[in-house]
């Protein structure tokens, strides 16, 4: 039956809606009444030629689209759930070039040359570095915090850790960790009108993206390093990235890995000074379940989507080829079929199968152990040095489709 509680017009992937919250309630009832709904939209409202896309929301079901690429494509309109309106056709097609916009057999094999680089030893080499780098970016946020010991905490510090660890991974140097973030921003904020970024200006960051890696690639073909892009890139005839493919990858870093994770560590950081009786746990046990309890809490990617290959059956619903399908993860990881009290903000839950990671398959992050690490660390060094720490202002957040943003986050240590 069609769920009553849900007004007509209503779209999970309304930037306005996502500014100001995450939909949990409206999640909750269409798991209950409805968990494969279609979800009505203008044509061309989100960059496709369509009527809308299925909202999924069961943990159960977005697993089951999530490892079943043969029948549910990334490749057919991206990942990307929604798009800005005034996009063409083309430039979404474009973006098949990125590896979360693949399908089998291309996205196994670009996945297995990239994967070399997040290798349970690749990360442990980078612990030391990245400890040292968190430690320093605490310090440095409470060295420049203002007279009454305020800063924010989303540039002060979220912000600074994923892209000094991109910086590390692939040997970008440390200074132009700034270019990076502000063409990373410039590709993910076109929904938000205070960047003024526009479908063009986005378009331009990723090209400046793509150029800047190209060129790095090239340089080391000429002359290899002791870093990951020497590895990836280095004998293209034996196996490697092409300088393209490894442009379109750091695209998937700059995104994949640095919005997500300091949105992450963003939310890490309100929910923790929202429930003090964790924060003391925190800072008196530092559980090793933290990290995942965080990403599940805050699930900084709502939703992606799939493309239907064949006309299937989902949740007992019909779903038509070519019809998109959106995996929403914020709600997969509040279903208290798989989660008991999934309200609770509980860092020492365990076992915890969130889907912050995404649902499992091809898709699956490919810097889980990455991220972990990196949310560790900045606690860990945040817990040290900050164990004061307050809020003082209520976070403002991204006006997104499908990202769960935060842009400012003020706090105080006095």
């Amino acid at each position: 039956m069609p769920c009553p509680a849900l007004p007509d017009g209503f779209d999970f992937t309304d930037p306005d809606l996502l500014q100001a919250r995450v939909p949990l309630p409206e999640f909750a009832t269409l798991r209950r009444t409805e968990p494969v709904r279609w979800i009505a939209q203008p044509r061309r409202v989100s960059g496709f030629d369509d009527e809308g896309y299925w909202a999924v929301t069961r943990h159960e079901d977005v697993k089951y689209v999530s490892t079943r690429p043969e029948l549910f494509s990334s490749y057919l309109n991206t990942a990307i759930i929604r798009f800005n309106e005034s996009i063409q056709r083309d430039a979404i097609d474009a973006q098949r070039l990125i590896m979360l916009n693949m399908d089998p057999p291309e996205h196994t094999r670009v996945r297995q040359i990239v994967q070399r680089g997040f290798t349970p030893r690749a990360i442990r080499s980078l612990e030391d570095a990245l400890r040292a780098r968190a430690r320093s970016i605490v310090g440095t946020a409470l060295a420049n915090a203002d007279a009454d010991g305020g800063f924010d905490f989303v540039t002060q510090v979220a912000v600074e850790l994923p892209l000094q660890a991109i910086a590390e991974l692939i040997g970008v140097p440390q200074a132009d960790r700034s270019k990076i973030f502000d063409w990373s921003n410039k590709m993910a904020a076109y929904d938000d009108p205070e960047y003024a970024i526009t479908a063009e200006v986005g378009a331009e960051a990723a090209m400046e993206i793509v150029s800047y890696a190209m060129n790095l690639a090239a340089a080391r073909k000429e002359c290899p390093a002791k870093d990951i892009v020497s590895q990836l890139v280095a004998a293209e005839d034996e196996g490697n990235l092409s300088s393209d493919e490894f442009g379109f990858f750091v695209i998937l870093l700059a995104v994949a890995g640095n919005e997500t994770t300091r949105n992450a560590i963003t939310h890490g950081m309100h929910a923790l000074l929202t429930h003090p009786d964790q924060w003391e746990l925190f800072k008196r046990e530092r559980p090793a379940t933290t990290a995942e309890e965080i990403v599940r809490w805050a699930t900084p990617v709502v939703s992606f989507q799939r493309t239907a290959t064949q006309d299937t059956e989902l949740g007992g619903v019909r779903i038509r080829a070519g019809d998109r399908v959106g995996v929403f993860y914020s709600s997969a990881n509040h279903d208290p079929e798989v989660f008991e009290d999934p309200g609770t903000f509980d860092i020492t839950r365990d076992p915890n199968p969130h889907l912050g990671f995404g649902g499992g398959g091809p898709h699956f992050c490919l810097g889980k152990s990455l991220a972990v690490l990196e949310i560790n660390l900045i606690f860990n060094a945040v817990a040290d040095a900050m164990p004061g720490l307050r809020l003082t202002g209520d976070p403002r957040r991204l006006r997104s489709a499908w990202l769960n943003g935060v842009k400012e986050l003020r706090v105080s240590t006095g």
